[in-house]
């Protein structure tokens, strides 16, 4: 009875721990960064494209940002990033700002509850969680909605690249002032100093290794002339041993 209680027991352990080791790795390298608080939905979030960005959608139901874009939800928390496959679970560390988040505009909140978008009227439409889920590599592929909705924005143009791209250079600036992204910066270097004689001592090590493999193999498998040098001394040893015991039986004979 005692064996057939703890089999499936076992089991399930063996099943458990992968993927609480998986978890814990996947949370960062040598440092476990702390997860963000859960959000609870009472469904899954419809969500609401922002206009300048290509296909960034974000849920405005909540008070925190949650962004989707490129297949993954993303979040920032304390200065950190994470990103998820779903929305609700499963958060890992992302050690960099997403490349999408400098098109998004601080502002948007203001915006969506104005319906107005940098005085236009913003006709933004509701996604929900299924369709999403169905078209967004295909909206994102032919930017739909900025070539063939221009994001619901009435009378709006894309703004030209050269604009774009000073926006998105002011918005890196004023995010990396935020108080807690400097905390965070700061946090990165003094890990960076602490690991930075590991990585040295590793290094050497693996520089080491090497030229103390090829000592080793040397040692076993010498060099051809080498070879046919310690043989030839070995002859000569071998001969002059002979030659000795030659003179040695000459003198018992005259004896």
């Amino acid at each position: 009875m005692k064996k057939l209680f703890f089999g499936p027991i076992l089991l399930v352990l063996l099943s458990v721990l992968p993927t609480m080791t998986l978890a814990q790795v996947s949370v960062g390298v040598g440092v476990s960064m702390p997860l963000p608080p859960v959000i609870t939905f009472q469904a899954p979030p419809d969500v609401v494209v922002l206009p300048d960005t290509n296909s960034v959608y974000v849920v405005p139901s909540i008070g925190i940002d949650l962004f989707f874009w490129n297949g993954f939800w993303w979040r920032p928390w304390e200065g950190r990033w994470y990103r998820s496959s779903y929305y609700d679970r499963g958060w890992v560390y992302y050690n960099r700002v997403p490349s999408f988040y400098y098109d998004v505009d601080p502002y948007w909140r203001g915006y969506y509850q104005n319906h107005n978008w940098h005085g236009h009227n913003w006709n933004y439409q509701h996604v929900p969680h299924s369709q999403l889920q169905q078209n967004w590599k295909s909206w994102q592929g032919t930017r739909y909605w900025e070539k063939k909705k221009t994001w619901g924005v009435q009378g709006y143009s894309p703004k030209p690249q050269q604009q774009r791209q000073e926006l998105r250079r002011q918005r890196q600036v004023q995010y990396q002032q935020k108080p807690e992204v400097q905390q965070h910066q700061q946090f990165q270097k003094q890990q960076q100093q602490q690991r930075q004689p590991q990585v040295q001592e590793q290094r050497q090590q693996q520089q080491h290794q090497p030229q103390v493999q090829q000592h080793q193999q040397q040692q076993q498998h010498p060099p051809q002339g080498q070879q046919q040098h310690q043989q030839q001394q070995q002859h000569q040893g071998e001969s002059h041993q002979q030659s000795q015991g030659h003179e040695g039986m000459g003198e018992e004979h005259r004896k």
